[in-house]
């Protein structure tokens, strides 16, 4: 059933002078599930993110969201509709305290709803609010701490809760592992599996072992085309995966 499907992409191809970065792409996520979109590095994964995203146009191809071809739509648009991405390099603000920063995205949330003439009471509500925000990514004892200050992997958990501040009904996540040592990437890993109920994640990541146990479904890429999909168990023992993947996800 489409209604299955909460993101399709049919024949996908994004040309940069005369190299296909992405190439006749039939990427299907299912409803309510963790999607990882995994290659080396040049296997397009990036390009197909920004494609879906709206920050590339593709040179042919087609994009549904919720059933709604949002092909030509732009990035703002489709954010509004409840598909928010998450930056690969952490998009909050360093002077501000984690409270502040997610007070921001709730404002923002807000749009031109937002009373100024009733600001301390509107705050107010935000307050309580970003503090739930703050406890259901693990920063709850850090609301007053300036982003600056956090440690790499809880400045991810904050970037987490300014996303999950716009209620996205889907998230997309960037390389939320990228440079993180183990013990930041077991908790980032225990994050997305929360923020994932009740809703569809999909994330770009590099490393086929960090997705091990958390995605429901892996599509690898290389050259611009998918290689293989299914789960870690299929995909790990795929012979085309191991030739163009494996030795580079564990070199």
């Amino acid at each position: 059933m489409t209604d299955d499907w909460i993101i399709q992409t049919q024949d996908l191809t994004k040309e940069f002078k005369g190299f296909f970065a992405v190439r006749e792409v039939g990427l299907k996520v299912r409803r309510g599930t963790i999607h990882a979109l995994i290659g080396p590095n040049g296997a397009g994964k990036t390009t197909c993110f920004n494609l879906i995203t709206k920050f590339l146009q593709p040179s042919k191809g087609r994009i549904l969201y919720n059933g709604r071809d949002i092909t030509r739509a732009d990035p703002a648009s489709v954010a509004r509709a409840g598909m928010v991405r998450s930056f690969q390099i952490s998009a909050v603000f360093p002077h501000m305290t984690v409270l502040e920063n997610i007070r921001v995205a709730l404002q923002r949330g807000l749009g031109t709803s937002f009373h100024f003439w009733r600001s301390d009471q509107s705050l107010d509500v935000l307050n309580g609010r970003a503090r739930e925000l703050a406890a259901a990514v693990g920063i709850a004892d850090f609301v007053e701490t300036p982003a600056v200050e956090l440690s790499y992997g809880r400045k991810r958990a904050l970037e987490i809760a300014t996303t999950l501040a716009l209620e996205p009904e889907m998230l997309l996540l960037d390389e939320p592992m990228a440079g993180m040592g183990r013990e930041d990437i077991d908790r980032i890993a225990r994050l997305i599996r929360e923020v994932a109920k009740g809703r569809t994640v999909l994330m770009v990541e590099h490393n086929l072992a960090v997705v091990a146990d958390l995605s429901d479904t892996i599509t690898v890429l290389a050259r611009g085309q998918i290689l293989a999909e299914g789960d870690y168990h299929s995909v790990s023992r795929d012979p085309q995966v191991i030739e163009a993947y494996m030795g580079t996800a564990h070199g």
